[in-house]
């Protein structure tokens, strides 16, 4: 397992000016914005505007901090206004944005269209999680296996089992080693 602690996130501006994000883990390591085979990061919204565009990927964005979106994507209108529920669409479509409330937070997991696609579940509780996974403890701590993780902490386990036990709500994101 691979501890991954919010503390030492780096908030980087977005291309278009709009919000920052902090990555959270990428494939390969390291990797940046162009050559990711996925990314999994959280972006503070903090007003309306579009949001940038990455051809050839496609997104599972969770509001996980205030009331939520109205986003229209690729011409239709879409109301993101549930905590905790993914909702994908493409990267490439074009996307604009108005806050309902105030800023948000998203949890952000992108991935290259025409590969093995992660998926995403907000869960509550215990659960066994079979790895390859990225565990985030969003509102309220949690544990997988022996480590504990404040919000915004992750786990990146590897190809065994680890158990989680989310006191609030926690992100597990399996993931594609390709």
């Amino acid at each position: 397992m691979k501890v991954l602690r919010a503390a030492g996130r780096v908030a980087v501006p977005w291309r278009n000016g709009g919000g920052v994000t902090r990555g959270v883990a990428a494939h390969p390591e390291g990797a940046g914005t162009a050559d990711f085979a996925w990314r999994v990061s959280l972006a503070d919204v903090a007003e309306d505007g579009p949001f940038s565009g990455f051809p050839g990927v496609d997104r599972i964005l969770t509001v996980v901090e205030g009331a939520g979106m109205d986003l229209t994507v690729d011409g239709r209108r879409r109301l993101v206004d549930e905590r905790f529920v993914p909702q994908h669409f493409p990267g490439d479509a074009p996307t604009d944005c108005r806050l309902l409330a105030g800023p948000v937070v998203n949890f952000n997991v992108m991935y290259r269209r025409g590969r093995p696609a992660p998926t995403v579940a907000v869960v509550r509780g215990a659960l066994r999680v079979a790895g390859p996974a990225l565990i985030v403890a969003l509102d309220a701590p949690a544990h997988a296996g022996a480590v504990h993780l404040d919000p915004y902490d992750a786990v990146l386990t590897g190809e065994g089992t680890t158990e989680v036990r989310a006191e609030g709500h926690t992100a597990v994101v399996t993931l594609p080693l390709r």
